[in-house]
């Protein structure tokens, strides 16, 4: 079992964004997932890797070339791309679940692409994202929108489950 975070590279962030990534990151490894992330030195990508690799988790990192000075040292297995497109597919790869913590526009990016995947048949994992402390909330609106303007269906949005603690989140495990 694998679970993908998509998440923020910033290091100045709100502290309870980076805590809801540690006590998420140790309920998967206790429940025996596999770790998956950018796998960087950067943000809460770097408090990802550190968190599982503390946990005893296996820890893939997935990073395109340009990266090598930011990899990880927490990883147990590095993954090589040459683009950031071909990154996000093989981060993608075996994944049970893809979530999302609080990030910016790469993790929007991340996410987007993955609900896009999913929709076309091509990702079958689930899709989660943690809007902790309403950090997801403009996100929400946006989709609502879509769905009120029929560029996105019901359906397509329910695609996401969008839960607002670390304990919710645990659930969807």
């Amino acid at each position: 079992m694998r679970v993908l975070f998509f998440c923020s590279a910033v290091e100045d962030i709100a502290p309870e964004y980076n805590e809801a990534a540690r006590q998420i990151v140790r309920a998967a490894c206790a429940r025996g997932y596999e770790i998956v992330s950018g796998g960087t030195v950067k943000g809460t990508m770097d408090v990802v890797c550190a968190e599982a690799a503390a946990c005893g988790a296996f820890v893939r990192g997935v990073l395109p070339r340009f990266m090598e000075p930011l990899v990880s040292p927490y990883l147990t297995e590095t993954v090589w791309t040459d683009t950031m497109s071909a990154r996000k597919e093989a981060m993608r790869e075996g994944v049970d679940i893809a979530i999302a913590l609080p990030g910016g526009i790469g993790t929007l990016d991340e996410l987007f692409e993955t609900m896009v995947l999913s929709k076309l048949g091509c990702f079958d994992g689930r899709i989660a994202a943690l809007n902790i402390g309403g950090f997801y909330d403009s996100l929400v609106a946006l989709l609502d929108h879509l769905v009120a303007t029929n560029m996105l269906s019901a359906a397509d949005k329910a695609r996401l489950q969008i839960v607002s603690t670390v304990e919710e989140l645990e659930a969807l495990l």
